[in-house]
């Protein structure tokens, strides 16, 4: 806690400093005179409570972790099954099927779901997906869903009921009827291939399941999150930029002007924090990359107060506007005609899908000394309301 506490200290210290060091740098470009080396302090002073933020964020996202349950045991197998397979996991892991015998090949192969778990037991193929979810923070707002299908089908309105006014005794035709219709979202395969040497496997002080799930972790929460904002959706999930600029038909993501060719502006934040519908507002986050936060960080509104300050409490958020602030690397860097900030209701803008299972398939051959651990998962994802999403497009 003492150490939290420091941690909070820098932050108003750095803080503090930052504003007295910027509202200099302004006076200065106000009297038409540019201070390089005060420009460089500003940014110092920036990079330094951006530092702070994320070590801050760092200690949140542990105190969640310690704070969660711990994994329920498989009910069908019991303790005693799972430390089995547990073991003869690890076997399979170092040492291939040449290590198993009939029954501990027959223990690794009974799954609830084959086709997605086959080789991969279900607390490993659990640990695999957690990890996942804290390494990509598109997880942390969007709404997630997992299926034993290829694809997961959504009901959506399709058009209004028609209404009207009409007198006592007047005469009521018919008015239009809403339809229903189906947005399907299909899973795709991602695959990530670890390798280690034999030697480093048969080395038993190595936890090879842990290993394992954190460099497949790593490069599918990176991948995945990558295709959440900008993937076309073709053998890969669809992103939120990718779709037209619009409000009238449907498959359309409304853009706001920020009202500068090349920057961003306090006016143009403001008009795309009110361009978003009443109704997703309050559960609204905002998404946008490290870069973009510190652009922010200088900017005033015009009563010459600075729009944004970093969270300066234990557990409280960076936020903007009210609303908290997710990092999201994959959102481009302010520029012109760019897409660098989202605003909405995740939870309902955007789904993702995620396909029962991982497998894993060991292959000594292929890159000797090396063994590959091919793996694979089936990942789908994309937009499922329109209304609940606005994104600031940098353009006058």
């Amino acid at each position: 806690m003492q150490d939290v506490k420091r941690l909070v200290e820098n932050v108003n210290k750095s803080f503090q400093e930052f504003k007295v060091k910027n509202d200099q740098r302004l006076a200065e470009i106000e009297r038409g005179r540019r201070d390089p080396l005060l420009k460089n302090q500003v940014d110092s002073l920036v990079r330094d409570v951006q530092d702070i933020n994320e070590m801050k964020n760092r200690l949140e996202t542990l105190e969640t972790r310690l704070s969660r349950p711990a994994l329920e045991m498989n009910r069908n197998n019991g303790e005693a099954g799972n430390m089995e397979r547990k073991q003869a996991m690890r076997q399979y892991l170092r040492f291939g099927e040449r290590a198993l015998d009939a029954d501990e090949i027959k223990l690794l192969s009974v799954d609830s779901d084959p086709q997605g778990g086959y080789w991969v037991s279900p607390e490993m193929s659990h640990q695999i997906v957690e990890q996942v979810f804290e390494t990509s923070p598109m997880r942390n707002v969007a709404s997630v869903e997992t299926i034993s299908t290829d694809a997961l089908e959504i009901p959506e309105d399709i058009g209004e009921a028609g209404v009207g006014w009409t007198a006592e005794t007047g005469v009521r035709a018919e008015t239009t009827t809403p339809t229903i219709g189906v947005r399907r979202i299909p899973v795709h395969e991602m695959y990530a291939m670890p390798k280690a040497t034999q030697q480093l496997l048969d080395d038993s002080r190595v936890n090879v399941e842990d290993w394992l799930a954190r460099k497949i972790a790593l490069k599918m929460g990176n991948t995945e999150n990558a295709a959440f904002i900008n993937g076309d959706g073709t053998d890969k999930p669809r992103g939120i930029l990718t779709y037209p600029a619009g409000t009238t038909n449907p498959g359309e993501v409304e853009q706001i002007n920020s009202g500068h060719a090349s920057q961003l502006t306090a006016d143009g934040l403001r008009t795309l924090f009110y361009a978003l519908k009443t109704p997703y507002v309050r559960n609204a986050s905002w998404l946008m990359a490290r870069a973009t936060i510190e652009t922010i960080a200088k900017l005033k509104d015009g009563g010459g107060d600075y729009l944004w300050e970093p969270g300066l409490k234990v557990g409280e958020p960076q936020s903007l506007l009210g609303h908290p602030i997710e990092r999201m690397e994959d959102l481009p860097a302010v520029s012109a005609n760019s897409l660098s900030i989202a605003f909405g209701d995740w939870n309902q803008a955007y789904s993702i899908v995620d396909r029962a299972g991982v497998r894993v398939l060991r292959d000594p051959f292929s890159a000797k000394p090396f063994v590959l651990f091919y793996t694979t998962k089936r990942t789908g994802g994309d937009v499922t309301n329109f209304e609940a999403l606005v994104l600031q497009k940098t353009s006058a």
